[in-house]
Order: structure tokens, then sequence, then C-alpha cells
């Protein structure tokens, strides 16, 4: 497992050692980079019109359309960082 997997592996486990809560937009930032990061470019179909936390973080991840899976997991893993500082 390459270096940068580990410390994917490390900040998803560290995201939930918070010991506060992160405001709604980085959390779905947070979502967006782990889920572009471990699956690469949003996939299915977009969540109901009624379903607003499955819309928000549905467009959180299509708005990361395009970058790569490493990029994606070092930004996760920055703020994860940036976080837990």
């Amino acid at each position: 497992m390459s270096d940068l997997a580990t410390q994917f592996e490390q900040a998803a486990k560290d995201v939930h050692a918070l010991s506060e809560r992160p405001d709604n937009d980085t959390l779905l930032r947070l979502y967006g980079l782990y889920k572009q990061g471990a699956e690469g470019d949003v996939s299915g179909p977009k969540p109901g019109f009624f379903d607003f936390v499955g819309t928000a973080k549905y467009e959180a991840w299509a708005k990361l359309a395009g970058t790569s899976q490493d990029d994606a997991k070092q930004q996760y893993i920055d703020l994860v960082k940036k976080l837990t500082a």
C-alpha cells in the first residue's frame, strides 16, 4: 500500500476523533474529497429533490469531477491535518 493511501486511511480515522464537529460546509468538503479519493468521479443518479442531505452530498462530490483520486486524497489529508491542528 502506498504512503498516500496509508495517510488517507489514517486521516479518515482521525476525522472521527475531532474534538468538535466542523461546520456543514467543511463536512461536505470532507465528504466530497473522501468519495473522490476513494471512488473517483461521482456515479449513480442524483438523489431526489426532497432528499436535501443526499443532494448536498452528491453535489459536493460532483464538484470534484475530473480531480484525480491521488489529488483528492492529498487534499483530504491536508484538510484533516488543518482541522486536527
